[in-house]
């Protein structure tokens, strides 16, 4: 079942959504680094050299070479960040529009003196508007298109299996996992302390989540965390923040990256999932480069160990549990039951698992700092097996004053709670592992594994 796009049967436009933004961040990224004078000389003196210093496809950089307004947008560009490229060049905005349009510049100016293009026959593909046809193209793209057409032919195409849909079945939401995500545990699988006397209690009671890995190996793990200023500055702080990119660093918090391998993401799913909540009115950044911190890669180590490389796919999901407001239980535990809904839509049968990390019980600051709340930890457990709905009209003054000011990262569980069947009508989930340990250097330490039933 694949997304409703209204748009894409509008004649002559290229509506920027977030496919398209995923596709196109480094041409748009390339065009935006144009509005530094400096720049714009080095790239006026040699353009085949600064453009070699970003991340385009070979496709992006011929299409800017060839000036191909046209040509940038079908690969990713928006108009808006294509404009400094026109900038650079000396041309005004009508001439940068009228050049897609296959008109003379006289021409377009004259049908804009006689009050523009009219929307009639332009509305839908087929009416037979002045709209309607084949897009202007370049040389230069024409030429690359019959390239492309020869290799195809040749069956020297390669192709990225990942862009497929249509595939036989849809995406699955298969469990949901919750577990802290404590910087120190990250320091001990760092530094090889796992098997010292503090630790051991930890690590132990996630053996046997290490095996159900192993078990239930998924193919994309949806995973909820927050950034800890590592990313996200106290210039721009958004509530919900999806990572649509196709791999994902380790950041450097301070000491360093960790030394984890990179986390591999799925944008076409991350990009379909985006298009998908925002849709149902919740609002996403859409976030197409990000380094990651401990608060992914430490629940990523308790699953998995240490191995080369994750054994799966992963699309980072980033809640604001920093600064106040941030976005209530209720508000989490709904935006949860519409990740599951774009998930089951995906035209791909992919098992997917739910992670909500961080928690529970801490506070990290002023004279209340060690705060640990034992009682009320187990207690949100076992509200969070049965009685989910009714956890999530908790208020953050409980949060904060039960848990700690750093509990309040407890929301980010409603999140992959709200995706599991029973929320949406289903059978109960089965719970298959539950462990709570103190302390964690700072915190409690909660875990648990709840699996849909067929």
């Amino acid at each position: 079942m694949a997304l409703h796009k209204p748009y894409l049967d509008v004649p002559g436009t290229t509506i920027f959504d977030a496919d398209q933004s995923r596709k196109g961040y480094w041409l748009n990224q390339f065009c935006m680094s144009l509005m530094k004078a400096e720049n714009r000389e080095r790239f006026k003196q040699d353009e085949d050299a600064y453009l070699a210093e970003w991340d385009m496809t070979d496709e992006q950089r011929a299409a800017v070479r060839a000036r191909d307004l046209n040509w940038m947008m079908r690969t990713g560009g928006n108009i808006y960040f294509l404009s400094k490229l026109g900038a650079t060049d000396g041309m005004s905005f009508q001439q940068m529009a009228g050049s897609m349009t296959g008109m003379t510049e006289q021409q377009y100016r004259d049908m804009m003196v006689g009050g523009g293009r009219s929307p009639e026959g332009n509305r839908v593909v087929g009416q037979g508007g002045d709209a309607q046809g084949a897009v202007s193209q370049s040389a230069a793209w024409k030429a690359w298109e019959e390239k492309q057409q020869k290799n195809l032919v040749a069956g020297v195409e390669k192709h990225d299996t990942a862009t497929k849909s249509g595939a036989n079945g849809q995406a699955r939401v298969t469990a949901s996992l919750f577990a802290s995500h404590v910087p120190a545990i990250g320091a001990a699988v760092d530094l090889g302390k796992t098997d010292e006397p503090y630790w051991v209690p930890l690590f132990k009671g996630f053996e046997f989540s290490k095996q159900w890995m192993k078990d239930n190996l998924p193919d994309v793990i949806f995973l909820v965390y927050n950034d800890h200023a590592t990313n996200f500055d106290l210039g721009i702080i958004p509530t919900f923040a999806i990572g649509t990119a196709a791999e994902f660093e380790p950041a450097d918090e301070g000491y360093g990256p960790r030394p984890v391998p990179k986390v591999v993401g799925h944008p076409h799913l991350a990009a379909h999932i985006a298009q998908s909540v925002i849709q149902q009115d919740f609002d996403l950044t859409i976030v197409n480069n990000l380094k990651v911190d401990h608060g992914l890669t430490v629940p990523l180590n308790l699953m998995f160990g240490s191995p080369a490389e994750w054994p799966c796919k992963v699309i980072p999901f980033h809640v604001n549990v920093v600064q106040y407001p941030v976005p209530s239980g209720a508000r989490c535990f709904a935006l949860g039951q519409a990740i599951r809904r774009a998930i089951e839509s995906y035209d791909e049968p992919l098992k997917v698992q739910i992670w909500g990390t961080g928690g529970m019980s801490h506070q990290l600051q002023g004279p209340r700092a060690g705060l640990i709340n034992s009682e009320w930890d187990n207690q949100f457990l076992d509200r969070l097996i049965a009685d989910p709905k009714d956890l999530a009209t908790m208020p953050h003054i409980d949060y904060v004053r039960e848990a700690g000011s750093e509990g309040i990262e407890l929301v980010m569980w409603l999140i992959a709670r709200g995706a599991m069947a029973d929320v949406a009508g289903g059978k109960a989930p089965k719970v298959a592992h539950r462990f709570f340990h103190v302390p964690a250097s700072n915190t409690a330490v909660g875990h648990l594994i709840l699996e849909n039933q067929e």
